[in-house]
């Protein structure tokens, strides 16, 4: 059961060609705005499902992932899913892309069979056969806007992110957290996804003169925003909830000293769980791989605890999971994950960009 993990790339070969393996759809972006993801999600995901294999598989079977392209529209992602899950070709769901791709796979599954969601995400009421790994709102930004309000007295900020279900709901949570640290709001956008015109809302900050701006722009336009702010000469504090390792690159890294990301994971934990995590994927993929990153570990996560879940209810049956699920543990590059009411308990990093890398500067708070 070592033997290397096969990923189907066509769906329809995976309808097509029966397999003794139990197969598990992957969905990731790898086109669109989150496009950049993809290839070290898809990695982190591999190297989960070689470790599960060598373990004995899941439910005396290897795993096999069938790739699935969650930087499509949320409908399309979610029939593709849906068609996959009722022709019995798949039998669970890992995914890490936007939350409203993520909204349409739950309703498309409506409990028929696991999905193990794991990036951040906006909180809120949970179906039955859905687990989330990833930080809900409320606990990812709102302590990285505390610690900018009283390490960097940021008391103007402006909102800035992208028009769809996670930035909406971020910046609602961010503006209760505002009122209560007394601080003011001195502007708010949400822009379209694909958004790559950056010198109207330039302008608009450049005349609100916040302190600090909160991102939730996700993906390209994270990136395209980050390389215009740079060259603008503007100088104020920015707080980013999607930016990884790979967003940082292709910006062309920051030396301003105030670029900022809350996650639950970076690559450069120095915890010993990471460390050993580092060296198995670089052992696998090589040194010029894609690098660790929040995104990509959360599938990394999201295979294990899959795998977890269904050795501890015997099934994949979702009622019986259901069951069970609190209480299942894993151990990933951030430590030890316990499920609880269908999420996991957590530390949440804030970390300061520096050149090409990021610096971890304080554990946020550990919590559900």
């Amino acid at each position: 059961m070592a033997d290397p993990v096969t990923v189907v790339i066509d769906s329809l070969e995976a309808h097509l060609l029966p397999a003794d393996t139990l197969r598990v759809a992957l969905v990731v972006p790898v086109s669109g705005v989150l496009g950049l993801l993809g290839p070290g999600a898809i990695n982190c995901a591999v190297l989960a499902a070689r470790e599960v294999n060598a373990a004995g598989g899941v439910l005396g079977r290897p795993v096999e992932l069938v790739l699935v392209d969650g930087g499509r529209s949320p409908a399309v992602v979610a029939e593709e899913v849906r068609g996959l899950v009722r022709a019995g070709v798949v039998r669970a769901v890992v995914g890490t892309h936007a939350s409203d791709v993520r909204i349409a796979i739950e309703r498309a599954l409506d409990g028929a069979v696991p999905f193990v969601y794991t990036p951040p995400y906006e909180g809120g009421a949970r179906r039955p056969g859905v687990y989330y790994l990833g930080e809900p709102a409320s606990l990812q930004v709102g302590p990285g806007i505390d610690w900018l309000i009283g390490h960097r007295r940021a008391r103007r900020w402006f909102l800035l992110g992208n028009d769809y279900v996670w930035p909406r709901l971020v910046h609602a949570s961010a503006r209760a957290r505002l009122r209560a640290r007394s601080a003011t709001i001195v502007g708010e956008r949400l822009v379209p996804p694909g958004t790559t015109a950056m010198d109207r809302l330039l302008e608009e900050l450049a005349a609100a003169r916040p302190d600090a701006v909160l991102l939730s722009l996700v993906g390209s336009d994270l990136i395209a925003f980050n390389r215009a702010f740079a060259a603008s000469g503007l100088r104020c504090a920015r707080l980013c909830g999607a930016l990884e390792e790979h967003g940082l690159l292709a910006t062309g890294g920051d030396t301003t000293g105030g670029l900022y990301a809350a996650m639950g994971y970076f690559g450069g934990i120095t915890t010993d769980a990471n460390l050993g995590l580092a060296e198995r994927y670089t052992a696998m993929f090589g040194p010029d791989a894609p690098l660790l990153n929040g995104h990509g570990h959360g599938c990394y996560e999201g295979v294990l605890m899959l795998a977890a879940l269904a050795r501890r209810a015997g099934t994949l049956a979702v009622p019986a999971v259901e069951a069970v699920a609190d209480g299942t543990t894993i151990v990933s590059g951030r430590g030890p994950l316990t499920l609880a009411r269908g999420r996991v308990r957590q530390q949440v990093y804030l970390a300061r960009a520096d050149g090409l890398d990021f610096d971890v500067v304080a554990p946020l708070m550990s919590s559900m």
